[in-house]
């Protein structure tokens, strides 16, 4: 039984409508793909759904191959196909010829962003037999993953899809999309290093924005300041708010329903167009560029940030991974230069994101390699900033220090 397991999600198909609903069509791409890799198909069956509230049914198909098998099915009202491919390698390693199966699948399905993992199954069963193996692409050649006691959670909402897992090394975990996004265990990372690094340089901030953030970690660091008196939270997705405040109070720790808190579950983009208001500080805690979130990664947006910055004020964002990432990473910190005076890269490692990550501070006036140490000391002092697990006055300065390789991409 020993083989290679993989899967993908697929996602904003581009292919010809006729190919998410049309069983005989999907079964001859299916059939010449399996000859095509060199695997051996023995039987197939199909079956298209009805019609539902006006929309096509998908399509759920199986090819029965002498290796194993292959499996499909479409969501056309979603744009979305998922694939299933399992070759056992017993007597010969099928490895290569599934993967050019799955591979060509894909490429005919034509999709805007594609979720793919694989599992090595047989051999001796281990101790980790019970749990679930979650595994995530950093990019088209690298994952990395985790492993779950737990599924709490698998819901759709009206924009995305919101998954909630356990484990006792991270407690509860927090994914949109197939995407990690938070943490119990391991939240302080990201929130403290996406916050304090602009708060404390920053003499007095009173009012901040915060464009995603629906967990309420950056909204939790943000109030650790005194001097902040209105934090208005926008997130688009109202799901996200709901389980975060019945589920993830160790991360928000009440911040969601604080007084000096207004969550907006509305668009951040139409939000910082329409708004009259002017922020200390910006906080872009959104999902990757990659996502829908796409939009406010570009120069228009980070132009209209810039206008509702109060003055001395910053906007801070996450770039990405630098290694894995490295034009994405470019392209932001360029395009982010073109719109602000002061560009100020910086990074650490996430566990969760299995990586180490970029962020950045952007601003006409603030520099948040300027400050000392001593200074970053006396501010936390005199501002009574406590309850931090990662960030100081050593790692202020350590977080800037770049090393080479992400140097030459600012």
């Amino acid at each position: 039984m020993e083989g290679l397991h993989l899967t993908a999600d697929l996602y904003d198909c581009r292919c010809e409508p006729a190919l998410m609903i049309d069983a005989d069509r999907l079964a001859q791409l299916c059939s010449s793909l399996t000859v095509a890799a060199g695997l051996t198909e023995v039987a197939q069956r199909w079956h298209t759904f009805p019609e539902y509230e006006g929309q096509p049914g998908g399509v759920t198909g199986t090819l029965l191959l002498a290796e194993s098998h292959l499996a499909i099915h479409t969501w056309p009202e979603r744009a979305a196909v998922t694939l299933d491919v399992y070759v056992c390698n017993f007597t010969d390693d099928n490895s290569g010829k599934a993967r050019d199966l799955i591979g060509g699948l894909q490429q005919a399905f034509q999709p805007g962003r594609a979720q793919r993992q694989q599992l090595q199954r047989g051999g001796e069963v281990t101790d980790t037999s019970e749990t679930e193996l979650v595994l995530e692409p950093i990019n088209e050649q690298s994952v990395f993953g985790f492993r779950f006691d737990r599924r709490l959670l698998s819901t759709r909402t009206p924009f995305q899809q919101l998954e909630l897992l356990e484990s006792r090394q991270l407690g509860r975990t927090l994914r949109l999309d197939g995407r990690f996004m938070t943490s119990e265990a391991d939240e302080f990372f990201y929130h403290e290093a996406l916050v304090h690094p602009a708060a404390i340089t920053h003499g007095s901030p009173e009012r901040v924005l915060i464009l995603g953030g629906g967990d309420g970690g950056a909204a939790e660091e943000v109030l650790k300041h005194p001097s902040v008196q209105h934090i208005t939270l926008v997130d688009l997705d109202p799901g996200v708010i709901e389980i975060a405040r019945r589920e993830l109070s160790k991360i928000h720790r009440g911040s969601l329903d604080d007084e000096r808190v207004k969550v907006l579950c509305e668009d951040g983009d139409a939000f910082v167009r329409q708004t009259d208001e002017l922020f200390d500080l910006v906080l872009l805690d959104l999902t990757d560029p990659e996502t829908p979130a796409g939009p406010m990664y570009t120069p228009d947006f980070m132009a209209a940030v810039r206008r509702v910055l109060a003055p001395g004020g910053a906007v801070v964002l996450h770039l990405g991974a630098p290694f894995y990432e490295r034009e994405q990473v470019r392209n932001l910190i360029a395009s982010l230069k073109q719109t602000f005076r002061k560009v100020s890269p910086y990074g650490l490692h996430i566990p969760l994101y299995g990586a180490y990550w970029g962020l950045v501070v952007a601003s006409d006036d603030l520099d948040p390699t300027a400050i000392s140490a001593s200074e970053v000391a006396a501010r936390l002092h005199q501002r009574r900033v406590g309850d931090l697990q990662y960030y100081n006055p050593q790692v202020h300065g350590a977080l800037f220090a770049l090393p080479n390789f992400y140097r030459e991409l600012a």
